[in-house]
């Protein structure tokens, strides 16, 4: 039996859709536009009929298992996403597609590969902010652009978004083969199948602790624009390998600002994080000292440089954070576990995340620091309740939630900015300007020289390699923050001394 799809939204991205599956005979027949819109309800496009509106005919449609709906209003807010999906989950619709609500859609030609099953994230948190990518893009035509840590949740998605930039190369730089390897397939199929404009796409696999071949990279690949995305980031994970988390981040992000600097790269931006605002975990001292470096390097840049840093907290759905591993809890019939009542976070779509970053990377300004507005913090217990509830179960009944307390590094809230940061407006929505706090170039070459033979071996400090306590001890000596968290953690007499 053909597979029956309708294709909810009748605008261009439905029509758009609908026009390929007719094209291509391999993925079933579009039965029927639904759409809300009383002018073309009863009309038909392309042969094929509108019904509406939505919430009075689904209930007669999706009586068959292999029925399939797929969203396709790209503009749509998350509240009309949601009351949609549960418009056709409650009228027996099993197999639900969206097609992301992006600017590629928005400004573009939508096609059938940008399509996928929806999750959470398409029907959590508030409604991203609706940016034109081809303009916030044009700095970025005919440049040569490189990504590095392209393979992991953020560097993919601005990978996604730069096809729409007119790029003339894109490189991807990481260290994980399949990583690498799953993007660079995906971004030629998008191509193939029309999505973006054409680049030159090019996988590249390093590390970037490797200073020699991080300097050979920059200065043969000739890249205009860095977003620097790579870095170790699992905060319990790097409270257990202390000296790895400096080693990659602090001495990788300097390897690159070196390189860069010395071969003149036009734009050099560097995602940070909340984990750097008052850090309590190594994780968060690593991303604040590559905020400082940062701005360091940008007083050595020269006129024709832009060095930067944009800061925002979670992102939802990023691989290793808690929506997918909510999802597997539920999966094995849990219980879905949260380390407090009270922990909460600050939460945006990696897609809007992206697209903000790309265009702070075009409007921001040399030795500035940058925050996005990521609105209002949730409580992670609310979000494990409404992912239960999205998997068609009851909390607590279906699936329990477990309270299991804070991991290592961890606190109930997380600060986006210090108070003498002081974030004001742009010009542009949710991106907001920092006051910078900078390290002075003595405090941050001496730290530096103090961090670098526990992270390298050098013959006459032998004993000081891969030594965590040093390491630890000349962090928690120049980071307040950390040392009053750690001697914290060391009197509360709850088992955690391990970190020290």
């Amino acid at each position: 039996m053909e597979k029956r799809i309708y294709i909810i939204g009748a605008g261009f991205a439905g029509q758009t859709i609908a026009e390929e599956i007719k094209r291509k005979k391999i993925f079933g027949k579009v039965n029927a536009f639904l759409d809300d819109n009383k002018e073309i309800i009863g009309s038909t496009i392309d042969s094929i009929p509108v019904l509406g509106p939505i919430a009075n005919v689904a209930s007669i449609l999706g009586n068959s298992d292999s029925d399939e709906a797929i969203i396709a209003i790209p503009s749509a807010p998350t509240e009309r996403i949601k009351e949609i999906y549960e418009i056709l989950t409650k009228n027996g619709f099993s197999h639900i597609k969206i097609l992301p609500g992006i600017s590629q859609v928005v400004n573009g030609t939508a096609h059938i590969v940008q399509t996928r099953e929806i999750d959470p994230l398409d029907i959590l948190g508030r409604t991203p902010i609706a940016i034109s990518l081809k303009e916030s893009l044009n700095y970025l035509r005919g440049k040569r652009v490189l990504i590095t840590g392209a393979g992991g949740s953020i560097g993919s998605e601005l990978a996604r978004q730069l096809l729409s930039g007119g790029a003339e190369r894109l490189y991807l730089f990481g260290h994980g083969e399949n990583s690498i390897c799953q993007i660079y397939r995906e971004l030629r199929l998008l191509q193939q199948e029309g999505v973006g404009e054409k680049a030159t796409i090019v996988p590249i696999i390093g590390d970037m602790r490797d200073r020699e071949y991080v300097d050979y990279i920059i200065k043969n690949t000739k890249c205009n624009v860095i977003f620097h995305c790579a870095a170790y980031k699992h905060v319990p994970m790097m409270e257990e390998n202390q000296v790895a988390a400096i080693e990659n981040n602090v001495f990788g992000t300097k390897n690159l600002l070196d390189a860069a600097l010395r071969y003149n790269v036009g734009r050099f931006v560097l995602i940070s994080t909340d984990k750097a605002v008052a850090p309590v975990s190594i994780y968060g001292v690593s991303k604040m000292l590559c905020e400082k470096l940062v701005l360091s390097a940008a007083k050595k840049a020269d006129k024709e440089q832009a060095v930067m840093f944009v800061r925002f907290g979670n992102v939802l759905g990023s691989r290793g954070s808690i929506l997918p591993m909510f999802q597997n809890q539920i999966k094995t019939g849990g219980p879905v576990t949260v380390t407090d009542k009270k922990m909460e976070r600050f939460f945006m779509t990696i897609p809007e995340a992206c697209s903000l970053v790309l265009q702070t990377g075009g409007v921001g300004k040399n030795g500035k620091s940058y925050l996005l507005d990521m609105g209002e913090p949730i409580k992670i217990i609310d979000l494990a309740e409404q992912i239960i509830k999205f998997s068609g179960l009851e909390p607590y009944k279906d699936i329990d939630i477990k309270i299991v307390g804070a991991r290592k590094g961890e606190r109930l809230t997380e600060p986006l900015w210090l108070k003498e940061e002081n974030p004001t407006p742009t010009e542009y929505p949710k991106i907001l300007e920092l006051e910078n706090k900078e390290y002075s170039d003595e405090r941050l070459e001496k730290l530096l020289a103090e961090l670098e033979p526990v992270c390298f071996y050098d013959q006459a400090k032998k004993e000081d390699f891969r030594n965590k306590e040093k390491l630890v001890n000349i962090l928690c000596n120049d980071c307040k923050s950390l040392k009053d968290f750690y001697e914290e953690i060391k009197s509360d007499n709850q088992n955690r001394t391990d970190l020290l």
